[in-house]
């Protein structure tokens, strides 16, 4: 079946492609009904060319569709060929200003903070880059596609709207010029009819609603295929889709995730084709799986040719689109077609059916429309306000079909809003013709139904997600200001206006509450639905007040109306609640009975809190006092205005006093946003305005006593001695709790009501002062970073906070370290603004700054008071306020808590309280004091708090004066804490009294007495003072003679300490390293020459148990955590495809080290018995852990991972701890007597030790006698009395043996990725190459570090180093021995070649240290074979010098030097001349396919550079192997490092000695070398080979500006899904790859599991480790296998020293050197797995994350 569809379509491509363009053009141009012709071409051609299979085949769709149906419409237009006709217009058309340029999903957008007009203004990367902004503060963040650039649009900047680029494109010819003037007219027709025709026939097949007919295209003859089209939808998951699929198309899982990915991407997707039946059965099944929780998934059963057609219809869109970019006079053309109106009159444009159709269209049908309107009616300027209009009129329509809709804002044309209501002159336009905000607020409305009977929002779970998909397009509408006003403009904004009142007077006492008694809530109410509006609106009612503010007829009408709906609100207040009197002091005032703990209350109040924003603009504007009979200021109720307001307040209190606990936690979420940052401006700050707004306008006698009684207060201060009954009679503790935590809020709200006028209206001050308010107090609390202050100050509609223009103003910045972020630091002069009850404090954070600011004034030997700030005066309007400080019920409740504070005894009271009265007669006191300085002439001080708190209290009860309590209070003892803050008042007192003296003639009545007591205090006070200079001096004294006896102490007793300091060193390992002490002979790490040390006794002690224990031979195993990984750090060929493991022999190291396996180890020791019992429990607890709740662990016990019971190192094994091997085989070794039984051995000659030569090794007499696995033990042909059956004796303990095979096996297990299997003969290789690797990597750290070769590891290196050398040392007494000798024989015949041996690889292919310590680590098994008593020193010397001549050769041959003029030193020293006499053998031995080099001095210097590296390696593994301590000239940087190396080796210091000495053997070797087939491809250029010195590997180079990333990501597009913009582009940064992470497309299958493309990338980029960079995310990642992962702070940097992870401030970022260099470290010491399992140990929610899937 499917051979015979192939077979037709190609005879259908043939007749298509002989279908000619220009033929069908003609035809066109003579026809008298243009559209009966196209549309009968389509409706025969489309169908032939879309849609003729299953599968989708859009290269050759395209590719036919150019050209058969295009191409005719592209030919008619232009009226020539399209190829001439097209750059024709291209050269006519004045290029546009605008650029336009429509943003891809993630591409890097700018805007410019101190010019953009509003946050939606934006600039592509290309013109920011030529535009001023780049200099100014702008911000960066990623688009979420679908908006374009604003460059060119002036309406969008305050200055600098054009790029260079665009600035070109302005001429001077007048703006409004028609652009179809550059058109040739009969084009214009042409174009008129051929756009009309192709524009409505793409928009009628689009909103076209049958399924199987169409609009005027009916086919002649008519297929019968059908295809069934799955919908996007936003409730099912990927999962659900998935797995439906499955079932119902029974395809594969992979074809089902293709099927997902469409859908999610374009929104449609065909999954199956066929005849009606057949796609019918699949929708059934489909609808029947989804509609079990939700509404199913959209499926629809269409026609072939529909689906064809619709997809020639987006074609088409997208080709118009393309076209008019060719002529401005051609998109002015297709917008006239699009405008225009059709028959059926209202909404019948092509544009509004598109529109109004947007919601029933699928996701990549509208992308292409709006990308059409876009590129089209936005970019011509006359349209776009036609369009604008169009758009208005059907706001409301669109904006109902959107919330019906699921999908996402992005995809809605809704979202063009942004584009139209953004621009000021349209938005006025629209205001004032539209009729705009009235639409927006009643549209909102409209999706708000749900109301209770006082017609107030009610919002129940469901509604409230419904409801807020909403956005409030009102603040674009208002985001630019008027500058003049139209009586249009003031009508139409009046009518909003009311509009808006509606919607608040909706919310006005919504979501009202009730104190629960008795017993718990049952079901949380909702109260986020009424927040998310809160916050929705906060902004806006903000901008209302703005624009209020600019004109004012419009502030006075605005003011009326809110007043008016207030009363509206009001009208039920007083019904049903009777009226009391209240009456205190002899001032008595009426008010209605209501108890905020027994009825109804609501922190809602909008529009009440409206009007008092309005009447601080009455003052602010001074309309007040321009206009006063203007305002209905006299018929202001206060004690209306201040009712709901302050029982909002008072239901705080309570809240805080714990009397609602019953109500649960939506009550005090709602409380915490109450104050929170994002709605505090329209809600807890306004309700302090009204009250300050009542208290201005009545007695403040009545307002405290209302207060009082609201607080349910005003029983305790209005009877006499109340206070004492209460506490006498035993009442419950939680009341008296209660009611003290309720005297305090009420207090703190007096100080609040008198001390908050920082804004511009209440008192005289303006903006920045506010800021700088907000930004002291927060830096009062701690220093903070930049984006903390942010997060803490309240934003504007440009997202705005105006700190950065005062900050420098108050604070100083300190700049971040390697960690941490930059911090802000209040300056010291600032501190005296400090003000303890600070309104918009949490709790906590006043203590901590009372804290803070206490420890900074004894820091600065001060007295630790914290008087209130002098403040501003208060405005005009709100001056009466400060009265309430000297009101008689305000002295009345001071003096009675002084009184309790007195009696201390009697009261229930509280300190805090005290401390809030002490506060507010400071402030009445500064308020006189200010008063008095401020004075002029003819004015008499109203204020006379000082004479009313000297006056003691009337009969009958006298009681004493508020001066002289303060007094008596001043000795208490009690009140130690507020000392000092009762001798500042009492200082200020006097002060004031002076000023009184001076300003007034007339005496004020003055008893003696206080000037004595004034003079009395000062004596006190300076003996106090004086007493305490002794103290102080004394305690330096004492403590001057401790820290010198001290030093003494550590000076006498030097060793003492030492040794403490010794054992407390963090190397748990009791033997310092250089311990040994040796004379200052030469030290020599190898050969007989070797110098000997006595090895230490080494004592460590167990973690587990704390039993100490020496390290012995036979003593039970002592073992270190040890963490092994496959690694790639060193590599230098990335793409090497790892073999099948099974198979593989690892037994020769490639010098490209493409994958190594490395040790390191926390350095933590244990018992090998106490680590077995432990790790048994580790894996016995997960075995217990129930099924169902395995999640991922930070360690995978299945794999032997555990964590270092100390430490929490992550760690898959142990090492064994041993005493040098190297000791004892040399001891066991007592061969020398088996000499005089070896007559003869094969080559008839006896040696002694002495005389084994060089030529031994390298004559191949090892070897002859066993090479080869094959040959057995007992084959082996051995001197008569010397036979096989003698065994060495294993030195070692059992428990040491079996720490030995466990550490051997884990190697080869994690190595080489198999089965544990310890009997197989490549363990042992494995560990050595284990060993090797490790040096090599702390050998190349070291260097890249510039550290000296010793002495700077840290201890937990050089024990893992010391513990991993010897056990690999000792780990062949565990192996099969015939298999180890075996390996060396190989391993030397790779050197010194013989028969038998052919296979092996080439010279170049080896790592030559790889080689050295695997030669070296297994000759001892050969050694106890031995026939010659060679002892194992001299064997080690030989085997070191055959590698390093075998390296010398390897350098040489791949060396590329380059004789550059480099300034050379022709010294002609021996070396160089040795060097170049070799190098000229070499050539010869090469038949001269080297290059000839001249220089000695260039040879000999790339010889050094190219093998330093393999011996500051092999000094590391001798130091480890035999113990030998460094020499002090290797352990610092100096001069001759190469000349020390070789001497601590035993090398001659000119290397090329070493041919010398044995020149015959060693040139038969050099020839044999150079022979091999490899070599010779090499040089003749077929091959490449490693060059020496290896470079260092380091992580990619970033670029230094964060935006260049996020455009290449931009850039970037899935690989898989065909030419689809990735979702999360992610930068690995060993190599550089960039990849699409996080989604279904990239997934690969990866040893039978699905992985995403990160995790798959690292097991062929670093075996399975990999650091990673998620750029819209700008986060780093670290992976680890597939269940290990965490995130890591990215190396990028704002200006602040900060971070932004999630890219959520946008701050522009650079890159940190520093931190990058942090990350490489941990790379190149391996340390990207203990990192991540760290990090997943600390947080939690890190392990619940899927890593495999990123």
């Amino acid at each position: 079946m499917a051979a015979d569809v192939e077979a037709e379509v190609q005879a259908i491509d043939k007749s298509l492609l002989e279908c000619s363009a220009e033929e069908i053009a003609v035809k066109w141009l003579q026809a008298n009904d243009l559209q009966k012709e196209v549309y009968q071409h389509l409706a025969y051609y489309v169908p032939k060319i879309y849609c003729r299979g299953p599968n989708p085949a859009p290269q050759r769709e395209d590719m036919l569709a150019q050209h058969v149906l295009l191409g005719p419409v592209e030919w008619y237009l232009c009226g020539e060929d399209p190829a001439f006709g097209f750059p024709k217009l291209e050269q006519a058309n004045k290029p546009s200003h605008l650029c336009g340029r429509v943003f891809k999903v993630g591409e890097p957008t700018y805007s410019c903070r101190d010019c953009a007009v509003d946050p939606t203004c934006v600039l592509c990367m290309e013109c920011f880059l030529g535009s001023i902004h780049r200099e100014h503060r702008y911000r960066m963040t990623t688009s979420s596609g679908g908006g374009f650039c604003d460059c060119g649009d002036t309406e969008a900047w305050k200055e600098g709207p054009y790029c260079q680029k665009h600035e070109l494109n302005t001429s001077e010819t007048a703006e409004e010029e028609d652009p179809l003037v550059h058109l040739p007219e009969d084009m214009v027709a042409r174009a008129y009819n051929i756009f009309a025709i192709t524009f409505k026939y793409a928009v009628d097949i689009l909103t076209w609603e049958k399924e199987n007919e169409l609009p005027g295209l009916e086919m002649i003859e008519k297929s019968d295929t059908y295809y069934c089209m799955l919908f996007n939808d936003e409730v099912h998951t990927y999962e659900q889709v998935i797995y439906t699929l499955q079932k119902a198309v029974n395809c594969t899982q992979k074809e089902a995730i293709g099927f997902a990915t469409t859908v999610d991407r374009d929104g449609r997707r065909s999954v199956r084709y066929g005849d009606f039946q057949y796609c019918e059965q699949a929708k059934s099944v489909i609808v029947r799986n989804t509609s079990r929780q939700t509404k199913p998934l959209k499926v629809q059963v269409m026609h072939s040719s529909i689906v064809a057609h619709q997809s020639f219809g987006l074609k088409l869109l997208t080709w118009l689109g393309s076209v008019i970019g060719y002529s401005d006079g051609l998109r002015r053309i297709l917008c006239q077609v699009g405008l225009q109106e059709g028959p059926d009159g209202e909404n019948s444009s092509l544009v509004d059916k598109l529109m109004l159709y947007d919601s029933k269209l699928w996701k990549g049908a509208r992308n292409v429309y709006h990308q059409l309107f876009m590129s089209s009616l936005l970019m011509d300027l006359k349209y776009k306000k036609l369009f604008a209009i169009r758009f208005a009129r059907n706001y409301r329509q669109l904006q109902r079909d959107y919330m019906e809709d699921d999908h996402e804002r992005a995809v809605s044309v809704a979202a063009l809003s942004v584009q139209l209501f953004t621009v000021p002159t349209l938005a006025r336009m629209l205001i004032t013709e539209e009729n705009l905000m009235t639409t927006i607020i009643k549209t909102f409305m409209d999706h708000l139904r749900h109301r209770d009977i006082q017609g107030r929002f009610q919002f129940e779970r469901y509604t409230a997600l419904q409801a807020f998909k909403f956005r409030l397009y009102y603040v674009y509408v208002l985001i630019s200001k008027p500058t003049e006003w139209s009586d249009d403009l003031r009508c139409k904004f009046l009518e909003g206006f009311d509009a808006f009142l509606e919607l608040l007077k909706c919310m006005q006492g919504m979501d009202p509450i009730t104190r629960q008694v008795g017993q718990h809530i049952e079901m949380e109410p909702e109260w986020e639905a009424a927040f998310t509006l809160q916050m929705k609106l906060t902004l806006v009612i903000s901008m209302m007040q703005d624009w209020c503010a600019l004109d004012e007829k419009v502030l006075i009408e605005a003011y009326k109306k809110c007043l008016t709906v207030l009363m509206q609100c009001h009208s039920g207040f007083t019904d049903g609640e009777q009226p009391i009197v209240l009456s205190m002091c002899g001032h008595s005032v009426e008010t209605i009975r209501y108890c905020v703990s027994q009825e109804k209350v609501s922190i809602h109040l909008p529009v009440s809190r409206l009007l008092a924003g309005l009447h601080v603009l009455l003052s602010k504007t001074e309309v007040a006092y321009k206009f006063p009979e203007l305002l209905p200021l006299s018929e202001l109720s206060p004690p209306m205005l201040i009712e709901h307001p302050l029982r909002c307040l008072v239901l705080c209190a309570q809240v805080h006093a714990g009397m609602w606990r019953r109500n649960g936690f939506s009550l005090v979420n709602q409380i915490y946003y109450y104050h929170n940052v994002k709605c505090r401006r329209e809600m807890f700050d306004k309700d302090i305005v009204m009250l300050q707004t009542g208290v201005s306008m009545m007695d403040p006698n009545h307002f405290l006593m209302i207060m009082l009684s609201r607080f349910e207060l005003y029983q305790i201060f209005s009877t006499p001695d109340y206070g004492k009954r209460f506490s006498t009679e035993n009442t419950n503790k939680d009341v008296v709790q209660q009611n003290n935590t309720l005297i305090e809020e009420m207090l703190y709200l007096i100080i609040m009501i008198v001390g908050e006028r920082f804004s511009p209206g209440i008192g005289q001050v303006n903006a920045t002062d506010e800021i700088k308010r907000e930004i002291i107090h927060q830096l009062s609390i701690r220093p903070m970073a930049h984006s903390e202050l942010v997060k803490a100050l309240p934003e504007d509609e440009n997202r705005e906070t105006g700190m950065e223009s005062v900050i420098e103003e108050v604070a100083c910045f300190k700049k971040p370290g390697l960690t941490g972020r930059g911090l802000y630091e209040l300056k010291p002069e600032c501190a005296k603004n400090f003000n303890l009850y600070f309104y918009h404090f949490s709790r906590a954070e006043q203590s901590k700054a009372e804290e803070a600011q206490r420890k900074l004034k004894r820091q600065n030997r001060e007295d630790t008071a914290l008087p209130p700030p002098a403040l501003p005066p208060f405005c005009p309007l709100f001056a009466s306020l400060v009265n309430i400080l000297q009101s008689d019920v305000m002295l009345c409740i001071m003096g009675t808590i002084l009184q309790w504070a007195v009696e201390h005894n009697g009261y229930a009271w509280s300190e805090s309280m005290l401390q809030r009265v002490l506060h507010l007669i400071g402030m009445a006191l500064q308020e006189e004091k200010q008063h008095l300085e401020n004075l002029s002439e003819e004015n008499v001080v109203t204020f006379t708090f000082t004479q009313k708190i000297s006056k003691p209290g009337e009969a009958p009860n006298n009681s004493p004066s508020i001066l002289a309590m303060l007094e008596t209070l001043q000795n208490a003892p009690h009140l130690e804490v507020h000392k000092d803050m009762i001798r500042w008042i009492l200082k200020t007192f006097n002060t004031i009294k002076k000023l009184r003296e001076s300003s007034s003639s007339s005496p004020v009545a003055e008893t003696e007495g206080n000037i004595m007591e004034e003079s009395s205090r000062d004596k006190d006070k300076a003996e106090r003072k004086r007493k305490a200079e002794i103290a102080r001096l004394r305690r330096e004294k004492i403590m001057a003679q401790m820290s010198e006896m001290q030093r003494h102490f550590i000076n006498e007793n030097k060793e003492l300490f030492q040794q403490t300091l010794e054992e407390l060193d963090t190397s748990t390992s009791g033997v310092h390293e250089n311990s040994p002490v040796v004379s200052d002979a030469k030290l020599t790490a190898l050969g007989p020459e070797q110098t000997r040390v006595t090895e230490p006794r080494q004592v460590v002690m167990c973690i587990l148990c704390q039993e100490e224990q020496e390290v012995k031979v036979d003593s039970r195993a002592m073992v270190l955590a040890a963490f092994i990984q496959r690694s790639t750090v060193l590599s230098k060929n990335r793409n090497k495809i790892t073999p099948d493991p099974e198979k593989y022999d690892p037994l020769f190291m490639h010098p490209d080290l493409s994958c190594g396996t490395h040790t390191g180890s926390c350095g933590h020791i244990m018992h090998a018995h106490c680590w077995q019992r432990y790790f048994d429990a580790v894996q016995a607890k997960e075995q217990r852990r129930q099924q169902r709740l395995r999640v991922h662990t930070s360690y995978d016990v299945e794999n032997g991972e555990f964590l270092c019971p100390l430490c929490e190192c992550l760690s898959n094994t142990v090492i064994p701890l041993l005493p040098p091997p190297r000791v004892l085989f040399n001891r066991s070794v007592l061969f020398i007597n088996v000499l005089n039984k070896c007559k003869k051995t094969r080559s008839q000659t006896i040696y002694t030790p002495e005389d084994v030569p060089e030529c031994l090794l390298s004559s191949g007499l090892i070897n002859s006698s066993h090479s080869g696995h094959s040959e057995k033990m007992d084959q082996l042909q051995l001197p008569e009395g010397f036979r096989p059956d003698f065994k060495l004796k294993n030195p070692y303990s059992e428990s040491i043996k079996e720490m030995l095979t466990t550490f051997g096996t884990a190697t080869y297990k994690v190595g080489l990725k198999v089965h544990p299997n310890e009997e197989d003969p490549r363990v042992p290789i494995m560990c050595w190459g284990s060993c090797a690797y490790t040096i090599q990597t702390i050998e190349r750290i070291l260097a890249d570090e510039d550290k000296p070769l010793f002495g700077h590891l840290p201890c937990r290196q050089d024990d893992c180093l010391t513990s991993l050398t010897r056990f690999a040392a000792a780990h062949w007494t565990v192996s099969s021995l015939s298999a180890v000798q075996g390996h060396f024989c190989t391993l030397l015949a790779s050197l010194v070649p013989n028969e038998k041996n052919g296979n092996l690889p080439c010279i170049l292919d080896i790592d030559m240290f790889h080689l050295l310590v695997s030669l070296v680590l297994s000759f001892p098994a050969i050694h106890c074979q031995d026939f010659s008593g060679v002892s194992l020193g001299t064997g080690d010397l030989h085997l070191f010098h055959l590698v390093t001549m075998a390296h010398i050769i390897q350098i040489l041959l791949t060396s590329s030097t380059e004789e550059n003029g480099m300034d050379q030193e022709n010294t002609n020293s021996e070396e160089e001349v040795a060097v170049l006499t070799l190098y000229k053998f070499l050539c010869q031995c090469t038949g001269s396919a080297l290059k000839e080099i001249s220089s000695g001095w260039h040879l000999w210097r790339n010889l050094k550079a190219g093998i330093m590296p393999f011996l500051r390696c092999s000094a590391l593994f001798f130091h480890y192997l035999n113990g030998v301590p460094a020499p002090s000239e290797i352990q610092v940087n100096g001069a001759n490092q190469f000349e020390h190396l070789c001497s601590y080796l035993s090398l001659p210091n000119n290397l090329t000695c070493l041919f010398q000495e044995n020149s015959e053997i060693l040139n038969t070797l050099i020839e044999s070398w150079c022979s091999n087939n490899e070599v010779k491809r090499y040089l003749e250029g077929k091959r490449q080979a490693i060059s020496y010195a290896r470079e260092s590997n380091k992580l990619i180079d970033l670029p230094d500006d964060y935006s260049c990333l996020i455009n290449q990501a931009s850039n970037f597009s899935c690989p898989k899904s065909g030419g689809d913009k990735s979702r999360a582009p992610t930068l690995c940064l060993v190599c550089g790859t960039m990849l699409c992470s996080q989604s279904y497309c990239c997934q690969t299958e990866l040893e039978g599991e699905d992985v995403g493309a990160c995790t798959a990338h690292t097991y062929t980029c670093g075996s399975g480790v990999g650091i990673f960079l998620r750029v819209r995310e700008c986060q780093v990642l670290f992976l680890a296998g597939k269940t290990k992962g965490c995130f890591y702070p990215p190396p990028y940097l704002d200006d602040y020293g900060e971070t932004d992870q999630g890219l959520r401030r946008g701050n522009p970022l650079h890159l940190c050197k520093e931190r990058f260099k942090k990350i490489q470290k941990l790379w190149l010491q391996h340390s990207i797995t203990e990192e991540i399992g760290h990090a997943q140990e600390a947080n939690q929610t890190l392990v619940g994350i899927d890593w495999q899937h990123l």
